[in-house]
């Protein structure tokens, strides 16, 4: 596959993690615009990216913790004629998403990014690291710690369950 392809197979799956990462449209719009930018500027390093899932998620990650680190100046409205990927859930469907949505924003960011890198981007543990810059051992516990967190406060509880030590 020539690589402006592959570069732009990712574009429906950056989208989607920038939605779930930014919890509304118009920052994901600007993270995938941000992201994409960032890539086409390093369009010469494209040959040597073996994985370029991982190279555009990790550009994206970095992009992401630095603008939460930095406070917005201004936002700008994207054109609402922006065609969205159909969906057509029931209105149960739609207010569990609301509340999935809601409780990932809960999280700390670490442990949101890692599932949903794992979750909704099904990449494996080692992909993950790769992208993140973190070792596998972090991302399992990050990984485990976020499903425990999210799973209390989808059930209503405030704090997470403490999970014992076993030696």
């Amino acid at each position: 596959m020539h690589e402006d392809t592959q570069f732009l197979a990712w574009l429906p799956r950056l989208r989607r993690y920038a939605r779930a990462l930014a919890g509304n449209r118009e920052d994901a719009d600007d993270l995938v615009q941000d992201t994409l930018e960032r890539a086409w500027t390093k369009a010469d390093r494209w040959r040597g990216v073996s994985d370029m899932r991982a190279w555009l998620f990790s550009m994206m990650h970095n992009l992401y913790v630095d603008g939460v680190r930095r406070p917005k100046l201004s936002t700008v409205t994207m054109d609402e004629d922006t065609p969205e990927v159909p969906l057509a859930p029931t209105q149960g469907d739609r207010l569990a998403v609301l509340d999935l949505q809601a409780a990932l924003d809960l999280l700390p960011v670490e442990q949101k990014e890692v599932l949903l890198l794992v979750a909704l981007e099904d990449m494996a543990y080692a992909d993950v690291a790769l992208t993140l810059g973190i070792p596998i051992g972090t991302v399992m516990s990050r990984l485990s710690r976020g499903r425990e967190r999210l799973r209390g406060v989808m059930e209503g509880r405030s704090e997470p369950v403490r999970l014992k030590v076993v030696k």
